[in-house]
């Protein structure tokens, strides 16, 4: 975690080139994701997290700007985590795309459900409220992004006529469809009163009704 952190970089930003400067923008990175998960962004002024995590604002400012880089800096970290086991490249030569789909709907129902993942979805929600800027960023680097990967993947799929699908963006959209109540739900503390079992199974019925849906009549 600690060496993926140091990777992340804020435009206009320094990165640090000693290892006392990297060890320094992880724990600030550290401590303002904790309090920003605690106390909410806005409780959290820059003193909290200097006080938190040592040090001086001075760095702050050097390596993310502001508290709005730092917190960014923190999206861009969180959402390389959360989207990296969620969906995983498709080896065509053996793989099977009506399971690929599956559990790559299940990988992202099972991050969704941790509590530490939806708490931090709530706050970028309420952020982006304030900031379309900051909105735009999350959007093309977050959702965009793996609805891209799928639709790779059904363009592909396309290509070696496993299945008809010549509008794979839309495609990819109506896919996620599929588990957008579930996502509602965790987005709005609602309990999943189904178990693992019956998400699978309504997934299963759900990806079967997509795939039959791009056959060739």
């Amino acid at each position: 975690m600690h060496n993926d952190l140091t990777q992340i970089g804020t435009l206009c930003c320094d990165l640090p080139q000693t290892k006392r400067g990297h060890e320094r923008r992880i724990a600030l990175l550290l401590s303002a994701n904790e309090l920003f998960l605690s106390r909410g962004y806005d409780a959290v002024s820059l003193d909290d997290i200097v006080q938190h995590a040592g040090g001086s604002k001075a760095s702050i400012y050097k390596y993310f700007g502001n508290k709005e880089g730092l917190f960014t800096a923190i999206c861009d970290y969180r959402r390389e985590q959360f989207f990296k086991d969620i969906c995983v490249p498709f080896n065509f030569d053996t793989d099977d795309l009506r399971l690929y789909l599956i559990q790559t709907l299940m990988n992202f129902k099972t991050h969704l459900l941790l509590p530490e993942n939806a708490a931090f979805i709530r706050l970028i929600l309420e952020q982006t409220q304030r900031s379309p800027k900051l909105a735009l960023y999350i959007h093309e680097q977050g959702p965009k992004h793996i609805q891209l990967a799928i639709a790779s993947a059904l363009t592909k799929a396309d290509e070696l006529g496993l299945i008809y699908c010549k509008q794979p963006i839309y495609a990819a959209q109506f896919y996620f469809g599929i588990i957008r109540h579930i996502e509602w739900r965790v987005l709005m503390n609602v309990d999943i009163q189904e178990d693992d079992q019956e998400v699978y199974n309504y997934i299963s019925y759900c990806v079967d009704r997509f795939l039959q849906g791009h056959q060739k009549v």
